[in-house]
């Protein structure tokens, strides 16, 4: 039985006796997850969801075929990992099989992009009635004359009990992510984790933007009440939903975006944020989803009784999420889409305790923090790691990126002379010590909050800056309602030679890593670099 799609399944070759449940709302996805004994509600409303063994993306299995579209436009190496198009047709020939002895399955026909003219179309087909209300959650929604004529561009299989065997289909283990551009389709299989899905239409979108001079970016975006947007990149665990989530701003989307000669646009219509250890206090909007119906939250402690959810008990994830439509944040935007940015932020969560909590960057420097994507794993999130760990993940979402750095970076460096946008370095880290000092703490986000705050209204511009010595940014002296010590990291160190070395340690960190850019930047994003002793 099929409803409610334009392109029925088997004209895109996928024969299945299963009921197929299309594009159905929020309330009747809950009803159908909570009656398969996929999720519980939560007193408050929400659907709670386990995702079993896998609490994360898994990275190592995610392949892309490689083909005559996919030569010479993917950069090949460690992030992109080829499939030949046989284990790849192998592959498709037992999913379409797994498909076919399916008793239902979740369509969801949806839209990858808010700007009209730059948007995909995406089906994607679940056989878990809650992974089909994550997916149409997290991507924007056709209204019903969208509907009525939706052609599927590119065509999402998601199966967590599909078993890959890696001698027939080429992967590395009985989970695999495989993207084929040429036949335009994604199988996922092996996994419970619903943001595989969210990040394959992300990489489709990296891979086709570009090409019509579009910047995709792995961003936070929101604009203020003088009509200015700002953009916000960083990886997970910098503050890039948190910070975006400002009552006094717009939200444009807290994950990813496209920069086009007109817009910021949201690619998606839905948030996916961290819950673990999540407050009333310190993230208000964020907080207040956890009590809605329509909200999913992945891996958070629950009650089986009471029904109360504890979002500080990590038992079963550090990586617990909650997916919500957008406008479950207060004064979002209608249109998912704002002005061209004005000013762009780089968020990092330095566990060093060297870097200041905001730096002025030039555009050539802002190129070259840009593809390093810098942030540190802190000691205690991860078994093994007992001091900070530096992390560089080029454009701040290297899994996502399909094509060579240098065509995000050279388009980001043009975007940015273009509309003489401001550019700022963020540390939302440590201060004083490195994170594995007793007695050192975080950056309080008020004090983050209030340097943002003055960034973006432009009266920072007016403050007197120093350069710092070892990466040659420039940094505020003074901020009304900041504490000048914060501002001065070394001076924040009880032993300011012990900062020195420290500090040495990470510029060579930054060298060493963009090596791998050198030959593809201009000589200016080279002496954007900074200096080793």
């Amino acid at each position: 039985m099929t409803t409610s799609l334009s392109v029925p399944l088997d004209r895109q070759g996928i024969k299945t006796g299963a009921i197929i449940f299309a594009n159905l709302g929020t309330a009747p996805l809950v009803e159908h997850a909570v009656k398969n004994g996929e999720g519980i509600l939560a007193k408050d409303g929400p659907l709670v969801v386990a995702t079993g063994k896998h609490t994360g993306r898994s990275a190592k299995d995610k392949f892309i075929v490689r083909d005559a579209e996919t030569e010479n436009t993917v950069w090949w190496g460690k992030t992109n990992v080829e499939m030949s198009p046989v284990h790849f047709a192998n592959l498709k020939e037992d999913f379409l099989k797994a498909l076919g002895g399916k008793d239902q399955l979740y369509v969801a026909d949806l839209f990858g992009g808010s700007q009209p003219e730059h948007r995909v179309n995406v089906r994607v087909i679940n056989e878990l009635a809650w992974h089909n209300l994550f997916i149409r959650t997290l991507l924007v929604r056709p209204n019903e004359q969208e509907l009525e004529g939706f052609e599927p561009e590119y065509t999402i299989i998601d199966l967590p009990s599909f078993v890959a065997d890696p001698a027939r289909h080429g992967c590395r283990s009985e989970t695999v992510i495989a993207v084929n551009f040429t036949e335009k389709l994604i199988l996922i299989g092996g996994t419970k984790y619903a943001g595989e899905m969210k990040k394959s239409v992300f990489g489709i979108l990296n891979y086709l933007l570009p090409a019509k001079g579009i910047m995709p970016m792995h961003c936070s975006a929101n604009v203020g009440p003088d009509g200015r947007t700002a953009v916000f990149f960083g990886l997970s665990g910098t503050g890039k939903t948190t910070l975006s989530a400002d009552a006094s701003r717009t939200l444009i989307g807290d994950d990813e975006h496209g920069w086009s000669d007109t817009a910021v646009f949201n690619f998606e219509g839905g948030c996916y944020a961290k819950m673990i250890r999540l407050s009333a206090e310190a993230e208000p909007e964020i907080f207040a989803t956890t009590k809605r119906f329509g909200t999913v939250l992945e891996n958070v402690v629950i009650d089986p009784e009471t029904r109360e959810i504890d979002l500080d008990d990590n038992s079963l994830a550090e990586n617990s999420r909650g997916s919500y439509p957008i406008d479950f944040i207060p004064n979002c935007s209608e249109q998912n889409l704002g002005p061209v940015p004005a000013n762009l932020i780089f968020l990092t969560a330095d566990a060093y305790g060297v870097l200041p909590p905001i730096a002025r960057l030039t555009p050539d420097q802002a190129m070259y923090h840009f593809l390093s994507g810098y942030t540190a794993r802190v000691a205690g999130t991860e078994i093994g790691v007992t001091e900070p760990e530096a992390t560089f993940s080029t454009c701040f979402g290297a899994p996502f990126m399909p094509r060579h750095p240098s065509v995000y970076g050279n388009l980001l460096k043009e975007r940015i002379a273009k509309g003489g946008v401001k550019c700022w370095l963020v540390n939302t880290g440590w201060s004083g010590g490195k994170a594995t000092v007793p007695g050192i703490s975080r950056m309080p986000i008020k004090a983050t909050r209030a340097l943002l705050n003055a960034a973006l209204d432009g009266s920072l511009n007016d403050a007197i800056f120093r350069k710092d010595p070892n990466f040659g940014f420039e940094v505020p002296v003074e901020v009304p309602g900041v504490d000048a010590k914060l501002l001065d990291p070394r001076g924040a160190w009880a032993d300011g030679e012990e900062y020195d070395r420290t500090a040495q340690d990470l510029v060579r960190k930054f060298v060493d890593n963009f090596e791998q850019f050198a030959a593809h930047v201009d000589e200016s994003v080279r002496q954007a670099a900074p200096q080793a002793a």
